[in-house]
């Protein structure tokens, strides 16, 4: 017997609402509420489960961006579906980044929605298919494939990013550099907004990719190539993320 799904739906339009109620119950969901804000939610998830999911409809004003921070922080284990009236690149990227678990346009027929629920259920991350396409398109991706001398980093921030290849922590570099730690922060800071990335270790295989040498802490030399190579895998294995399936 497949395992029980629970789903809260979160909209400031009731039809809306109603609608999803009814396509859901229809295909063996368990819709637990049907709220407005998500302050009424809280009595639906007194402690939410590892499959249990919180549709949120991004609305015309958008405030469901909003309502997905709001949800992580009340029940940072329910997983979170977004519903766009439309796609957009820039912010389907912000909502992942945000943690959310899956997001989809409402042109969505019944079919594939109940599938990525349920893909969504099981821990998957679910992207609308326009993603994919987008992907196709663009001539940069992501920044992916801007060179190191396109993104104006400042000697400091390179020496900063050397250093995160070698997985040195904020002391380390710091003590390496001749700064202070809070220093150091804001030059990695800056490193990440430059490149367009949100966390060290995509900095770091970002920079190796380019051909950026990272530096051994303890003898003060450069690291060849392929030990800089391998240090960007030793990163990417342990922050890879699950499959993404498109829908």
């Amino acid at each position: 017997m497949p395992q029980e799904i629970k789903v809260v739906l979160l909209s400031k339009n009731g039809i809306f609402r109603e609608g999803l109620h009814h396509i859901l119950t229809d295909h063996g969901f368990t819709v637990t509420c049907a709220a407005s804000d998500p302050c009424q939610i809280s009595f639906a998830l007194p402690g939410a489960e590892a499959n249990d999911i919180v549709m949120i409809d991004d609305g015309i004003a958008g405030e469901g961006m909003d309502f997905c921070e709001q949800v992580k922080t009340m029940y940072p284990d329910a997983r979170i579906v977004l519903l766009a009236d439309h796609f957009d690149f820039d912010t389907v990227v912000q909502a992942f980044r945000w943690g959310i678990d899956g997001y989809m346009i409402k042109e969505i027929s019944t079919e594939p929605l109940v599938g990525a629920l349920r893909l969504v259920a099981s821990g998957e991350k679910v992207l609308p298919s326009e993603m994919a396409t987008s992907l196709g398109e663009r001539p940069y991706p992501m920044g992916w494939s801007v060179n190191l001398s396109d993104v104006n980093l400042s000697d400091r921030e390179i020496e900063v990013l050397q250093l995160l290849i070698s997985g040195a922590a904020n002391k380390v570099i710091g003590r390496r550099l001749g700064i202070c730690e809070a220093t150091v922060k804001v030059h990695v800071k800056a490193a990440l907004r430059k490149l367009r990335v949100s966390n060290r270790t995509q900095a770091a295989i970002w920079a190796v990719q380019r051909g950026l040498v990272a530096y051994d802490d303890d003898k003060a030399r450069p690291v060849s190539h392929d030990a800089a190579h391998a240090i960007a895998n030793m990163h990417a294995a342990q922050s890879r993320p699950r499959a993404a399936a498109f829908a």
